[in-house]
């Protein structure tokens, strides 16, 4: 029996966000009242994760946003998009949505440098994704009246699946045969 393996699968399992291997240490050491080696909590990360690789589960631990998570398999995507279809009431706007990917591609940004490359203003979009927990304050900026900086939360990496901020797609990987926005075309 695996019982270090088993305290760890579970921690995952019952959290609602990645958790660190930092946050594995700290638990299993307070729980067990001894010092547990990082390379036992590796070692019984990569047994749990070769266990459900396997096709009889439909998740997977997978290392997301910092830390660690079931998630389900990109086989079940679909069934599962569907559901969160249904069950999602509210979404992101598209001014939402673009004000995201100029906070994720800029940051730390300002909400008049997201103004001036929107062209409109933005103060509720910023404010939906901070409610979201998208986007986060990240301090002052040094310019005159020193407004707020605005980046990208741990809660945006894990929604997005992505580890750090380099993971992201460059703007050379969209197919600018979907866009034609601006493009000439015979007539």
């Amino acid at each position: 029996m695996d019982y270090l393996g088993n305290h760890i699968e579970a921690l995952i399992f019952c959290s609602t966000k990645p958790v660190t291997r930092q946050e594995l240490h700290s638990t299993l050491v307070e729980m067990f009242e001894a010092d547990i080696p990082e390379k036992d909590i590796d070692q019984a990360l990569d047994r749990i994760q070769n266990r459900y690789n396997g096709d009889e589960f439909a998740f997977e631990v997978v290392k997301s946003g910092g830390g660690f998570q079931f998630l389900t398999k990109p086989a079940y995507q679909s069934s599962i998009g569907i559901l969160l279809k249904q069950q999602s009431k509210r979404r992101l706007s598209t001014s939402a949505l673009e004000t995201l990917s100029i906070i994720a591609y800029k940051q730390p940004v300002t909400k008049s440098e997201i103004e001036q490359i929107r062209g409109v203003n933005c103060d509720y979009s910023v404010q939906k994704l901070l409610e979201k927990n998208l986007v986060e304050i990240k301090g002052k900026s040094d310019a005159v009246g020193r407004p707020l900086i605005y980046g990208t939360s741990e809660k945006f990496m894990d929604y997005f699946g992505i580890n750090e901020l380099s993971e992201l797609p460059s703007p050379k990987d969209f197919s600018g045969e979907d866009n034609e926005i601006g493009t000439e075309q015979d007539v």
